[in-house]
């Protein structure tokens, strides 16, 4: 039986559903940030009458927020008219429905903390899918695994390539699936390191190991991949086959399916086609296995190598040797199939070598690797799925060019635009499509299509993190929701999760099916087209379809255990699930722990002691000489942010490289310090849009006149430290990430002189003030943005950068560290 909350007392009357059976409201279950985007669908068989929806407080019933519906966008799957409910503006935290009319959302929360943990408990299902030791069974399972195929030895000869994840519901193992979510669970760990908990020890049973878990996670993936590339020359490519489906059964009660005992067969990459059942697969070459390994071994080594350096050792060289294979042998190694058609049909390779070659870059040869990965790129520079209607299984494998943002991240120069242009535009062409739907999907409802609508919204989290261009972020945040019940089922597409929701309760799974076993986290297959179902050899729902109102023409979805094309797990794509539910939680703790003022950032993470000293200098940059000196000796780095004026004046610029070898960040300030708005009316703007642009970009072209770097995002502090939201929201446009600094330190007020009389703040009272604030409150200046002026006016003779080596001398003493503001705000 479904988890029903659907039905909700309002004013102490159950809700009445209108005429339309399938007339619903949809929404995120797993609930929404305060300052993220918030998007409801309206889904129904009539024209709406009403012109409003309301969100209500569930606590008591009161109407907090109302808002035009809006546009009808027509017909989408089962419902003829459908409608977005935009309520994003409205960012109190609590519990609450939406209603139109008689029609009810279900209870929602929105709160920072939402997606707390979610990343972890996905890790449950990963744990399950192990094999050898098996944590949730607490039994080892696959314990005689494997004997060879294809490989340079005589056929059935054994080799040991025990361990590993199971693939799905079957237990079949594949390589360049293991590979693709090892590289995925290594990332997740490394891009938020703070996001995962250590309740687990390495084996996978309760306890500690001082590691958290994600990484013991996906060491389990390197040990077994480990195995898969036993030697120079060696890569297997799967283990077992589709002899596999014979019978449902728990692991451990393995049967004997391939007439070697309970050996399973393990297929070599030999480069060729390799046994089908009457077919033969297409394999033309070694590379899509081969750089899928090679990247997961780099970013192993890149990891452990402060943990485990023998391991991380070793996993260097497997990247090298494997990289080796997949330069000697081009071309993709697809799956093999011995009863039934259906394989890993990959059909790119060129993207598996740009990632390993842009990985590899971190360790090896940079210039010579960067050049390698950018010329894969050009041959694989848009993922083709994107835009079209259809492809085959796994033909796109892993469903987006995960090389492009790693080698994006890597260069410098114009290269860099050209591969941010692959993404943007694979990203458009799926919007161009979306952007018609009120649900804004157009992702193909192919076999998987979960995993490529996760994998999806991970290029357009990735594109925003490349150039902070939010142009695609409602894209984004649909691809998201859809996931967690803003689809025309209205169930999220997890098990379990959110535990409160409507989840599969009835997967294609054995250990749900035979046992009752829950399979916590486990993202399911997803929708396919109503046409791909019918034709689907061996389906067979075996209870009533609680989403019947909700299929269509289109596509179909069942929580039935008989359907295997929309129903089952599978490890890669929840291993994909993982990585965008750890960028969802750090992007959701920046706004716990941020402070936020009119757009822009005005204070980083209130719960480390950290602080980003920044100079910014227009007219003025006397301080430079001091300034530089003090940093130097004291071995910190710093933020400055300059007006084009100041980079373009010639007394300054040997300082300022000198502040740029040093590796100090350069930011802009505008280009002639505009006042943007004014002063006693904050919303009155003084510039108009395209001034505000051509301003920036003249400070930005100054830059790299004088060849320092502008890298997106860059961080942007506006002139006179005033600003509005407008002013924000154009920034963010072009790339840029205001901030400005944190409120109540009166550092800046450096630039004061005695004529100015009562403003005037002497550089001792400035010192004594920052002593009363630390004093009162021993964390005062966590996440503090400190602002110093580079340079002041000749009549100011008491110069606040000559107490500079003070300040961070007592700071430190206080315990606090200094960032560059990149290093702070990311």
């Amino acid at each position: 039986m479904k988890k029903n909350f659907f039905l909700f007392f309002f004013c102490c009357c159950v809700i009445v559903v209108t005429a339309q059976s399938n007339a619903c409201i949809r929404i995120n279950q797993l609930g929404y940030t305060p300052n993220g985007l918030k998007i409801a669908v309206l889904g129904s068989n009539e024209k709406i009458a009403a012109e409003n929806f309301a969100v209500i407080n569930t606590a008591n019933n009161v109407v907090v927020f109302t808002k035009r519906i809006g546009a009808d966008f027509g017909k989408y799957g089962p419902f003829v008219n459908t409608y977005r409910l935009d309520f994003s503006s409205f960012g109190k935290s609590g519990n609450y429905i939406v209603r139109v009319d008689n029609i009810v959302s279900p209870a929602f929360t929105i709160d920072v903390s939402v997606y707390d943990g979610a990343a972890d408990f996905c890790l449950r299902y990963m744990r399950q899918q192990r094999s050898g030791f098996n944590p949730f069974l607490k039994d080892s399972c696959h314990a005689h695994d494997g004997y060879t195929l294809y490989a340079p030895v005589p056929d059935s000869t054994h080799i040991n390539v025990i361990g590993g994840w199971h693939d799905a519901s079957d237990y079949l193992q594949y390589s360049t699936t293991s590979a693709n979510a090892t590289y995925h669970l290594l990332a997740a760990y490394r891009d938020f390191p703070t996001v995962f908990k250590d309740e687990k020890e390495a084996n996978g049973l309760d306890g500690k190991n001082h590691i958290t878990d994600v990484l013991d996670e996906a060491k389990w993936g390197l040990d077994w991949l480990l195995k898969m590339h036993p030697k120079d020359g060696w890569l297997f490519n799967q283990l077992g086959d589709d002899r596999d489906h014979r019978g449902m059964r728990i692991p451990k009660e393995d049967t004997n399916f391939y007439g070697r005992g309970l050996e399973r067969p393990v297929y070599f990459c030999n480069g060729k086609p390799q046994v089908r059942g009457k077919f033969m697969n297409n394999s033309t070459g070694v590379a899509s296995t081969a750089g899928k390994f090679s990247s997961a071994f780099a970013l192993g080594s890149a990891i452990f190598f402060n943990i485990d350096k023998a391991y991380a050792d070793k996993l260097y060289h497997k990247s090298i040797t494997a990289y080796a294979l997949g330069l000697a042998k081009p071309g993709v190694a697809q799956t093999a199939s011995v009863l039934s058609p259906y394989i890993y049909a990959e059909d790119n390779w060129t993207d598996d070598m740009e990632l390993a070659s842009a990985i590899a870059a971190n360790k090896k040869d940079q210039s010579s690797m960067l050049d390698n990965a950018y010329q894969y790129a050009l041959k694989d520079p848009i993922t083709p799925w994107l835009g079209a209607d259809t492809a085959k299984h796994y033909q796109w494998y892993p469903f987006i060019n995960v090389g492009h943002y790693e080698l994006a991240k890597e260069l410098t120069d114009k290269r860099r635009d050209t591969i941010i242009q692959f993404y943007k535009e694979g990203i458009d062409r799926v919007w161009q499509k979306a952007r018609s739907n009120a649900f804004y999907h157009a992702i193909p409802f192919i076999w998987c299509s979960n995993n490529l609508t996760v994998s999806f919204a991970i290029q357009c989290y990735w594109y925003r993190q490349l150039t902070s261009d939010n142009t695609y972020m409602p894209l984004e945040q649909a691809c998201f929701d859809w996931i967690f019940g803003c689809n025309p089922w209205g169930t999220s597409m997890v098990y379990g999760l959110p535990s409160w929701g409507d989840t599969p309760t009835d997967p294609h799974s054995a250990f749900t099916h035979l046992k009752n076993y829950p399979i916590d986290g486990g993202l399911v297959d997803g929708p396919v087209y109503t046409s791909i179902y019918k034709n689907l050899i061996g389906i067979q729902l075996f209870n009533a379809d609680e989403y019947a109102a909700y299929q269509s023409d289109l596509a179909v979805y069942h929580d039935d255990y008989g359907d295997y094309s929309t129903n089952e797990p599978t490890m890669d794509g929840t291993a994909s699930l993982i990585y965008l539910l750890a960028a969802q939680q750090s992007q959701a703790t920046k706004e716990k722990h941020f402070t936020y003022s009119h757009g822009g950032i005005v204070r980083g993470d209130s719960t480390k002691k950290e602080i980003a000293l920044v100079f910014t200098a227009d007219e003025f940059g006397d301080g430079l000489p001091v300034i530089t000196k003090t940093l130097q000796e004291k071995n910190l780095k710093a933020s400055f942010f300059f007006t084009g004026r100041f980079y373009r004046n010639k007394k300054f610029q040997p300082a300022i490289q000198q502040l740029y070898v040093q590796r100090n960040y350069m930011g802009p300030h505008s280009d002639e310090h505009l006042l943007y708005n004014d002063w006693n009316n904050r919303d009155s703007l003084l510039v108009s849009h395209d001034r505000f642009n051509a301003d920036m970009q003249n400070n930005l072209s100054t830059m790299q006149h004088q060849n320092i770097m502008v890298s997106y995002p860059q961080y942007f502090i506006p002139p006179y430290e005033w600003w509005n939201d407008t002013i924000a929201a154009w920034s963010n446009k072009l790339g840029l990430k205001l901030f400005n600094f944190t409120s109540g330190i009166r550092t800046n007020a450096d630039y004061t002189y005695p004529e100015m009389g009562n403003t005037y703040k002497s550089s001792e009272w400035i010192l004594q003030s920052l002593k009363d604030q630390q004093d009162k409150d021993a964390n005062a200046f966590n996440g503090a943005i400190i602002l110093i002026h580079t340079g002041t006016d000749p009549r100011r003779k008491d110069k606040l950068y000559n107490r500079l080596n003070d300040i961070i001398d007592y700071l430190q003493l206080k315990g606090y560290v200094f960032k560059r503001i990149d290093d702070l705000l990311k």
